[in-house]
């Protein structure tokens, strides 16, 4: 490539610019280093399911400019497409809802032998997890630069019980421990879990980055119009009880109770890795009952949504949820949990309309109160496109998360590896 000129380092607190309207398609980079050589960085998530539908637009840029991708992970199902990318593998003996201590640490010590044999130039974590095993591994392994991603606190931070308040504890200290280095940020999807971090002094502020969520095709995530004919109340996610499935099940006893006519669609799958997994009996239980209509998982969800009149949310605390953005680029209302993560994306009265946590009755009737007034979720719809585009675009989150990447690549030991600025093919 050529006429390339070197990106701006841009400050975690500092406004990050955004790329053009074609870069999401046509992103190519350079990556140089004082050998000319291109950067090998690592990226370990606990699921390949993640990895495909959160961080592959982040890594197909970093392949295309010829650097060396590596993606470790418990691979499911996903293998042949991650190869297929021209990723290389690494298969990760690790288990999210694991607590066996000889199981963690063997995911732990197989981490630290990965990055001491590949020896990346920089690291990349998703996951409280893989945040605290690959910083410990990080740090061990001389410093290696790593961005650590809490997407969100998940059940160790939702479960109120005094197993998971010590464990709690526990991860707290680990984290603070590995991620005070000058060479290690934290990449929070939400405002209030960046504070929360802060004033349980895990990390400090200049070491943390503020970037919403995983980012939305504004192009293929489209509005399209509202169906015909019985509303459709839409929840899209995986089958768990902390999305607040129970809340969403009560909500629609009430509303079947004063007569409102709506089909309730429910679109994702159980995920047995997951402690507060539904059970797929449970899910055919609501079906028979006639509670819901379950789709099962799906690919084409920018489809799902043009079917939907209304999409719903009642969950216990998110990063930021994807099914909301995404549903917002497509100019949906949105009814959502008001805890950290969905206020991200749901602004109350504006794009949709915020709940309390485990309150069936105020699901109802705000569902209720959206399904009687269509010119609303038109209204709310729109301004929700427009909050999808300004604010969680795949342009701005990669734009965002390339400046990181420059940042610690330009001190990489024996490398001062440096990104250039990102240019349409």
């Amino acid at each position: 490539m050529q006429n390339l000129t070197l990106v701006t380092v841009i400050s975690p607190q500092a406004p990050v610019p955004p790329l053009n309207s074609n870069a999401a398609e046509h992103h190519s980079i350079s990556c140089r280093t004082n050998k000319s050589m291109p950067p090998t960085i690592l990226f370990l998530v606990t699921e390949d399911h993640s990895f495909w539908s959160r961080r592959l637009a982040t890594a197909r840029m970093l392949r295309d400019s010829g650097a060396e991708v590596w993606v470790m992970t418990r691979l499911q199902h996903l293998q042949r497409n991650i190869e297929h990318q021209g990723f290389k593998i690494i298969s990760w003996k690790v288990s999210r809802k694991s607590l066996n201590p000889f199981l963690e640490i063997r995911a732990f010590l197989q981490t630290v032998r990965a990055y001491k044999r590949i020896r990346p130039n920089l690291v990349h974590h998703f996951s409280l997890k893989a945040s605290v095993y690959g910083g410990i591994a990080a740090w061990l392994c001389g410093s290696i630069p790593s961005v650590s991603t809490i997407p969100g606190l998940g059940h160790v931070f939702t479960n109120k019980s005094a197993k998971m308040r010590v464990l709690r504890r526990f991860v707290l200290f680990l984290l603070r421990l590995t991620h005070r280095r000058a060479n290690a940020k934290v990449v929070f999807q939400n405002s209030d879990n960046l504070e929360l971090f802060i004033e349980e002094r895990v990390v400090e502020r200049q070491h943390c980055v503020l970037i919403r969520g995983s980012g939305v095709d504004c192009k293929q995530f489209s509005p399209e119009p509202e169906p015909s004919g019985i509303p459709v109340v839409l929840f899209a996610g995986r089958m768990l009880w902390e999305k607040g499935l129970a809340e969403f099940i009560a909500a629609i006893q009430i509303l079947r109770g004063i007569n409102i006519s709506a089909r309730f669609v429910l679109v994702g799958q159980p995920d047995l890795a997951h402690r507060s997994s539904i059970s797929e009996s449970q899910l055919r239980e609501w079906v028979a009952a006639g509670h819901v209509e379950w789709w099962g998982h799906r690919d084409d969800m920018a489809q799902v949504f043009a079917q939907s009149n209304l999409v719903c949310l009642p969950s216990y605390g998110e990063g930021v949820p994807k099914c909301l953005i995404e549903a917002a680029a497509c100019g949906r209302a949105l009814v959502a949990s008001d805890v950290p993560g969905c206020r991200e994306i749901v602004h109350h009265g504006e794009n949709g309309l915020l709940v309390s946590v485990h309150d069936a009755a105020s699901l109802a009737g705000s569902i209720a109160a959206l399904l009687a007034n269509p010119s609303l979720r038109a209204q709310m719809g729109a301004r929700g496109r427009a909050i999808a585009i300004k604010d969680f675009s795949e342009e701005l989150v990669l734009s965002q998360t390339l400046a990181l990447y420059q940042q610690l690549l330009r001190n990489a030991p024996g490398g001062q590896l440096s990104l250039l600025e990102p240019k349409a093919s």
